[in-house]
């Protein structure tokens, strides 16, 4: 099966209520713990490449390691640019082969971010390639997007259908109270999704795909084991699961998962040093980090998404 777009995916996401997985991809071992989960869960899968990881691992390598993937697997699997921040950006993505690809100019005036998406949906759709666009901000730092708390702002339901209409993009990502990176909320605050502002999305905008970044859970285990062995990491809360699972039985068809996947990794091969501090080899630390990811997105697909047995 050649690498797909996500039209078909969402339409049974959406009438199925569950959310397909976007994984954000930086290396091999990322790539393939990711889709060794699915494989053995027979889920969809997209894994979704950003504009650092495209600078770190160079486009070439990152797109032959997803078809890689999918020559394995056998998989529908979705390559998807997140958080492309020109039409640039999106060109090259398209050109280059990626099946998917978000225009993030959310943080433009209403107007502005129109004119960008409707000129990135217009080339990538002459391509056969699909488009995310985004309305309204999300707070927090996940590599090159950083937004304030004070710059964020909750997606305005009144604008979405004209923002789609005139647009024409394929899916829309939201904000309705998740946030970037893994420092998402102070302690002793107790997270909330604006099912609300969800519920008037999917009502203004019937049967089309919403999208949630900013939804890694922020294992505390991995924070913990983290510092366990000589990090320094802040304590975190994420955004509990089972708001991601009711998120996915609504309107919501992709949800974003990134720290999650860094979180285990790091804490996987902290470990292994400490047990092995003479340890030199590459292979013997990156074999249990690669397989605490697929243990991760195993129990994302399973218990938060939904989409096992849906491939």
């Amino acid at each position: 099966m050649p690498i797909v777009t996500t039209t078909e995916m969402f339409r049974k996401a959406y009438e199925g209520g569950y959310a397909i997985g976007a994984f954000n991809v930086n290396n091999m071992e990322i790539v393939q713990g990711i889709t060794e989960a699915a494989a053995e869960l027979k889920a969809p899968v997209i894994l979704q490449v950003s504009k650092g990881a495209r600078a770190y691992a160079n486009h070439t390598y990152l797109i032959k390691l997803v078809e890689a993937a999918e020559a394995e697997t056998g998989l529908p699997i979705v390559l998807h640019l997140d958080h492309g921040d020109s039409f640039e950006l999106c060109k090259s993505c398209v050109d280059g082969g990626f099946t998917s690809v978000m225009i993030d100019a959310s943080s433009k005036s209403f107007e502005d971010n129109i004119a960008l998406t409707r000129k990135v949906v217009e080339y990538a759709h002459d391509h056969g390639v699909v488009v995310e666009a985004e309305l309204g901000t999300l707070a927090g730092v996940e590599d090159e997007v950083s937004v304030s708390d004070e710059d964020s702002s909750y997606t305005r339901p009144e604008d979405v259908e004209e923002f789609v209409t005139r647009t024409g993009c394929d899916s829309l990502a939201i904000a309705i109270g998740t946030s970037h990176g893994a420092y998402k909320f102070k302690p002793g605050t107790k997270p909330q999704l604006r099912f609300d502002i969800l519920d008037e999305v999917a009502r203004r905008l019937p049967g089309f795909p919403i999208v949630l970044h900013g939804s890694s859970s922020v294992p505390q285990e991995f924070v913990e084991a983290i510092n366990a062995h000589g990090g320094k990491m802040p304590g975190a809360i994420g955004i509990p699961e089972e708001m991601l699972r009711e998120a996915a039985r609504r309107a919501v068809c992709k949800i974003n998962i990134d720290s999650d996947l860094r979180l285990a990794m790091t804490a996987t091969i902290r470990e292994y040093f400490d047990e092995h501090p003479a340890d030199f080899d590459p292979r013997a630390y990156l074999k249990p980090a690669r397989a605490a990811i697929k243990a991760m997105v195993a129990h994302k697909i399973k218990d938060v998404l939904g989409c096992d047995g849906k491939a």
